[in-house]
């Protein structure tokens, strides 16, 4: 094949999955709706079966589903005739995916489910087909070729019932109200799950950690104290150690700009006073956000009477994974 008849081939592949997937916003009806307040006041889990790629599909859509709110377990059709269809219980709803509604593998376990009393929800492009006609709420998907030059891999066919899965998992997201927060608890390890969850006293430096100086501390030991702790910045606390201040690198450096004496000069005479301060209580997002909207990448941490008990450096939030969104 030439360059411009794979180019071609590749945009007709596309241009077919993509009216397949179009084609599904006109057959979500009222089974749609049927089959999602089913889904949602089910007890249990959500089953989900599938031959071949379809069983694929369906694997994904377990994924998804448990990353959501909606518990939800894979099984094998034939492992099912074999011994795990133990694994479903009375309280849990089944989801069945085949183009042809005709896989004799899963219209076998649909009488099982039947003595169960477990509904059967299909996934299907042949409303006529077995599957179809005996499952409880049929979800039809309209496929009227395959992008396959023999209209026979599934593909037009398995990228809608991808689609169909999402519509259907999103949709449980609305119903249960699911939030950012679930996502967060669900997902502890991810850079979504960091922003939501951690809180600046789990990552701030504190205890020896904390550049800190007093007011009459002189430059050159200010100088020193910002050199070895290696943060870039010092908080400048009052005799009572609350915060009055802070030093950073960068006013070291117009200070020495300057025409001026400056061993006389103590850090209450360089510090920029009112610095921005966190709780440490708040969350790193939190942080993150402040240091993106003010341009700065230190933030003193304080505790009920505003002494410094930690500082957060910028480089801690990007290290642990967390960017604005």
């Amino acid at each position: 094949m030439t360059e411009e008849q794979i180019i071609k081939k590749g945009r007709e592949v596309v241009d077919i999955e993509g009216k397949a997937v179009s084609s599904l916003a006109q057959t979500i009806d009222a089974n749609f709706y049927k089959a999602i307040e089913c889904l949602f006041n089910c007890k249990g889990r959500v089953v989900l079966t599938g031959m071949g790629k379809s069983g694929l599909i369906a694997r994904k859509i377990v994924a998804t589903m448990n990353s959501t709110g909606t518990p939800a377990i894979y099984m094998h059709p034939t492992d099912a005739l074999h011994g795990d269809l133990g694994m479903v219980r009375s309280d849990d709803v089944v989801l069945m995916l085949s183009k042809s509604g005709e896989t004799e593998e899963l219209l076998s376990l649909i009488p099982m489910f039947k003595r169960l009393e477990v509904p059967v929800i299909a996934i299907s492009a042949k409303r006529e087909s077995r599957m179809a006609k005996e499952s409880d709420i049929l979800l039809y998907i309209e496929i009227t070729e395959e992008a396959c030059p023999f209209d026979l891999v599934p593909t037009a066919s398995t990228t809608t019932m991808l689609v169909l899965g999402d519509a259907i998992a999103v949709a449980l997201i609305e119903m249960r109200g699911f939030t950012e927060q679930d996502f967060a608890m669900l997902h502890p390890g991810g850079s979504l799950g960091k922003r939501l969850s951690l809180r600046v006293s789990e990552i701030m430096k504190q205890g020896k950690e904390i550049p800190i100086v007093k007011e009459n501390t002189s430059v050159k030991e200010t100088i020193f104290e910002i050199t070895s702790k290696r943060l870039g910045a010092t908080s400048v606390v009052d005799k009572d150690g609350k915060l009055c201040g802070i030093i950073t690198d960068g006013d070291l450096r117009r200070l020495l700009e300057k025409d001026i004496e400056i061993k006389q000069l103590t850090a209450a005479d360089i510090m920029s006073k009112n610095p921005k301060k966190l709780a440490p209580t708040l969350l790193a997002s939190h942080a993150l956000q402040v240091m993106e909207n003010y341009k700065i990448t230190s933030l003193i941490v304080t505790d009920e009477e505003d002494r410094p008990v930690g500082i957060l450096h910028l480089h801690d939030l990007v290290n642990l994974g967390l960017k604005m969104r």
